[in-house]
């Protein structure tokens, strides 16, 4: 692990790779450390959030660093099922980049489960891994200036729910009706870290 001082009311450790970080993330919020505030994995780091008045960064940072990581843990955070309509507009294209047919792009991505690693881009969007490998397809080359809510897409080995109206460079092969953000919800994010996932076909959007 490194560890990057963040002013005095934040440390940013960064790690590996992504298992690494979501590993390191459960680990420091089950340790429960006294004055850290909040904990934001991403890809490759954890952002430890601290209370200056009750903690300092280089005695979380102490802490952390003795702290056991075991990537093997599994953590249930509960599931959610989405419901997709697999009309999206790079359907097609994502099939032919694969070298296989649009049913089997299907197949593959409601097949196997997925978990939302890490948030960000926009409030509601979280980054979902571990779904099948074969799955792993480019950003598009121009990015679409609007993509609607709901929209269901693919890039770089992730998969992903736009949960508001807004530019992307993501692959769209489907879309649902399911809100992935409500002020009124409590919390707001239907997908928080360690969510699982999992994708359900439908004729129609719902």
């Amino acid at each position: 692990m490194r560890f990057r001082r963040c002013g005095r009311e934040a440390v940013l450790v960064e790690v590996a790779d992504l298992d690494a970080a979501l590993a390191l993330y459960e680990s420091v919020r089950a340790a429960g450390l006294p004055g850290v505030l909040d904990l934001v994995p991403a890809a490759r780091t954890v952002l430890v959030r601290l209370d200056p008045g009750v903690t300092s960064p280089a005695l979380v940072r102490d802490r952390i660093a003795g702290l056991t990581v075991d990537e093997r843990r599994p953590v249930d955070r509960g599931a959610v099922e989405i419901p997709v309509r697999y009309d999206g507009d790079d359907l097609a294209g994502v099939a032919e980049h694969l070298g296989v047919t649009p049913d089997e792009v299907v197949a593959r991505h409601t097949g196997s489960p997925w978990t939302a690693a890490f948030a960000g881009f926009a409030p509601g969007f979280a980054y979902l891994a571990g779904g099948d490998p074969r799955l792993d397809v480019p950003r598009l080359a121009t990015p679409r200036t609007r993509i609607p809510a709901g929209a269901v897409a693919l890039a770089g080995g992730f998969s992903a729910v736009y949960p508001a109206d807004t530019p992307g460079g993501w692959q769209l092969i489907g879309r649902t009706s399911i809100r992935l953000w409500d002020v009124e919800r409590d919390p707001p994010a239907l997908l928080g870290p360690g969510v699982r996932v999992r994708f359900r076909p439908v004729n129609a959007c719902g």
